[in-house]
């Protein structure tokens, strides 16, 4: 039986190896850290849960999926329609549909439809657009994020215009944040590693090899397109109940940039890939904010400089994407190195090696 689990734990040392750091961070914060740093912890969690979503589609077909921050968006507003009290939307947004005024559900259906929706959404628009070769598959798929953004902007019965949404209750802690990260992280690890993750890999590297051996493309992609819309519009969910009154634009290019430098940095093949990516642009954000207060502040410059953080994000993105295009990890999952004597090597089998 122990050999059964040490050899489980060992095909599966990914995930442990990504988790128990992440666990371990977000315990040490929580004892020891500021209010200022916990709040950092949570929003990383959150978008770390984006990020996985996005690398099961993304990163194993290789088709830069714009519509994904689309999908956060709509199980953002699903999740505080369903949640928020009846009385603050009839404030907050004068001109909801009565029927959506009276709909009060609990915290997790109601992210759970939110989710849902997301999926059944992407269901919908899905199967036309993963019949399109990989250059009109990405045009298409951003002007459908510009479609999504166009509705929210303009729906103000649902989801109250370009103004913000508010009066969601702030749910989602960092416990939560870090449980629905975890969630993500099992579902992005067993879909690579499953048979249509599989699939999907074999038509991003060669489609007409993939469709000989009787893949069929359009299918496999179109599932996962479907699993990494529920993925998003879960954490959609989480991260409306963390930051609790939003709007459009959140969900838009600026959003959208960010998951897409966290993936590209560290590397869109891999799950590990992804979660290393989350960190280094965190910190990197993180820093990049505080230099940019400091100049401010301290009036260095005869102006205010602003755009700092997203100016260095893209320069780095763009050297990442010349120098390594694999990103940092590489498109590998992070293992533990095996020590120990090799095996014994036939004679014949050394010969044909050398």
């Amino acid at each position: 039986m122990m050999d059964k689990i040490t050899a489980f734990i060992r095909k599966h040392q990914t995930v442990v190896l990504l988790a128990v750091p992440l666990v371990l961070a977000g315990v040490l914060i929580s004892m020891f850290g500021s209010r200022l740093l916990l709040d950092i912890y949570t929003y990383f969690c959150v978008s770390l849960g984006m990020v996985y979503g996005l690398q099961v589609f993304m990163g194993n077909s290789g088709i830069l999926s714009w519509t994904h921050v689309g999908f956060v968006g709509i199980g953002a507003y699903v999740t505080g329609i369903l949640v928020t009290p009846p009385m603050v939307k009839e404030m907050g947004v004068p001109n909801m549909y009565p029927a959506l005024v009276d709909l009060s559900l609990p915290v997790v259906p109601s992210i759970l439809i939110g989710a849902l929706v997301a999926a059944a959404i992407a269901a919908l628009i899905g199967y036309p657009l993963m019949r399109l070769n990989d250059f009109a598959s990405v045009i298409t798929l951003f002007a459908t994020l510009i479609v999504i953004h166009v509705v929210m902007t303009q729906w103000d019965n649902v989801t109250n215009g370009p103004r913000t949404f508010f009066g969601l209750p702030q749910w989602t802690t960092w416990g939560i944040a870090l449980g629905g990260a975890l969630l993500m992280l099992l579902a992005a690890y067993w879909f690579r590693e499953s048979g249509l993750g599989l699939k999907l890999r074999a038509t991003r590297d060669d489609r007409y090899a993939a469709a000989a051996i009787g893949i069929d493309m359009i299918f496999t992609r179109y599932l996962g397109f479907v699993l990494s819309a529920l993925m998003a519009g879960f954490v959609g969910g989480l991260w409306a109940l963390y930051i609790t009154s939003f709007s459009p634009k959140s969900f838009y290019m600026a959003e959208m940039f960010l998951l897409l430098s966290m993936l590209v940095i560290g590397g869109s093949g891999s799950v590990s890939g992804a979660t290393v990516g989350a960190v280094v642009v965190t910190i990197a954000r993180e820093v990049l904010r505080q230099v940019e207060a400091t100049i401010n502040n301290a009036h260095v410059l005869s102006f205010e400089v602003f755009g700092l953080t997203e100016l260095v994000m893209a320069v780095l993105m763009v050297m990442v994407l010349i120098w390594r295009p694999s990103g940092v990890v590489g498109g590998q999952e992070l293992r533990l190195p095996r020590f120990g004597k090799k095996k014994d090597v036939p004679a014949e089998v050394d010969g044909l090696a050398a």
